[in-house]
């Protein structure tokens, strides 16, 4: 019986991930379709993030689409926001060859699911969200941001500077009543409890933090992205560092999503699996104490992070460039991931946690198949908790360290590695 079961488990994903490769071949460019006649933020009056919001709420009670041009009405190419563009259910703004950026003022994310916001307490979940490119669109962060890093950065002027190495820039650095440290504010497109999102074919870069982060989100299409999300940024001519600089990031609740031809540079983990509900266990719904916008910990299988399929990702990266962890019972499984070419200074894929809450049960990890990996770094892959049931097949590994796979666990049960081979050194 338990063969049967390991049996049929293996044929469920190998489907899905036939599946997944059919899509994501079988629409590389999916290009959007819209009348003259659309609703655009041009159609209102105010200030950009009025005339956005406008034409999203009017579209909300009609066609359920918005049209971001790239000739804005105040006479420039460019839509400077000062708050989050909030989307509802049932919508889809299409971002036709447009610029959208933060201004210097704002401390809030660039897109956001309208069901979260800050202290924002009962939440419900939104469905058929997407944000859908043609052209050459680009969101980017302000040009002097008010806060960046994570929550447990401190903000400084000078990160370079500082001894604390938990730092990163922000203009409100030292400031009387604003606040010290950074949030989940800092994430550029933020989604927690949608059921269906659609993110395609944009650039983003210099991201205050995470670009792109889904919380208690399922199934969801993720493909065409290219993130330029350097270390280094100049700010009124200074070269400053900005840090915790993650290009996906998928936390508690995530399930059936596909990642695909996603490419570009980060200064940290290029896709990120955290289910890491140990860590600062008491963050509610809403409050600013958090990297995350839900309420933090996990509360059983609902909240595991699973079905995830991860294909064709081309990138530069300071640390990872997939990275997978868990603390103590959260679960991450079933995660399929065919296609990675990376220079990294650590890994191509790092499975595991130490360093992040309890360490990861035996065995809550599993089922991770990858393939066709090359990369540099420490090691081709890092093995940090004693993982389950998992396949690594078909690797080059460029780097200096004396073998393509690291092991830092020594209870993985049924890993299998496979035609992993170690070139010269890059």
């Amino acid at each position: 019986m338990v063969f049967y079961k390991t049996k049929m488990r293996t044929t469920c994903f190998f489907i899905f991930l036939c599946f997944s490769l059919f899509h994501c071949e079988a629409f590389p460019h999916v290009k959007a379709q819209f009348s003259t006649g659309a609703i655009t933020p041009n159609n209102f009056s105010g200030s950009d993030i009025v005339r956005i919001q406008s034409a999203i709420d009017s579209a909300k009670k009609t066609t359920g689409e918005v049209v971001i041009p790239r000739r804005n009405a105040n006479g420039t190419h460019i839509w400077t926001i000062d708050s989050a563009i909030r989307l509802p259910s049932d919508i889809t703004v299409i971002l036709n060859n447009c610029v959208i950026e933060l201004s210097d003022s704002s401390r809030d994310n660039l897109f956001r699911s309208d069901n979260v916001g800050r202290d924002v307490t009962g939440i419900t979940w939104n469905k058929n969200i997407s944000i859908i490119g043609v052209g050459d669109p680009v969101l980017k962060g302000a040009d002097n941001p008010r806060s960046t890093g994570d929550a447990g950065r401190t903000l400084s002027l000078n990160p370079s500077k500082e001894e604390n190495w938990r730092v990163s820039y922000g203009s409100d650095a030292g400031k009387k009543g604003r606040k010290q440290k950074g949030d989940w504010r800092n994430i550029l497109i933020l989604m927690a409890y949608v059921d269906g999102f659609k993110l395609r074919h944009v650039t983003i870069r210099n991201s205050h933090a995470w670009a792109v982060s889904f919380e208690r989100t399922v199934h969801a299409d993720i493909s065409d992205i290219t993130f330029e999300l350097p270390e280094v940024q100049k700010v009124n001519g200074q070269r400053i560092e900005i840090h915790n600089r993650d290009g996906i990031d998928l936390r508690q609740g995530c399930k059936f999503f596909q990642i695909s031809n996603i490419s570009g540079n980060t200064e940290d983990d290029f896709i990120a699996l955290s289910n890491l509900g140990t860590v600062n266990p008491d963050h509610k719904n809403g409050d600013l104490n958090s990297t995350m916008i839900t309420e933090a910990g996990w509360h059983g299988p609902e909240d595991d992070i699973e079905q995830i399929t991860i294909v064709n990702v081309t990138c530069r990266s300071n640390t990872r460039a997939i990275a997978i962890r868990a603390s103590d019972s959260a679960g991450i499984h079933d995660v399929f991931i065919n296609g990675v070419t990376a220079k990294t200074k650590y890994n191509g894929l790092l499975i595991g946690n130490q360093n992040y809450g309890k360490p990861s049960l035996p065995g809550r990890i599993n089922n991770i198949h990858a393939m066709n990996l090359i990369g540099n770094g420490k090691a081709l892959i890092l093995i940090l908790s004693p993982i389950t049931d998992c396949v690594f097949m078909n690797g080059i590994y460029t780097g200096k360290g004396p073998s393509s796979v690291s092991y830092k666990s020594d209870k993985t049960k049924n890993v299998k590695v496979v035609d992993l081979v170690k070139s010269a050194a890059d």
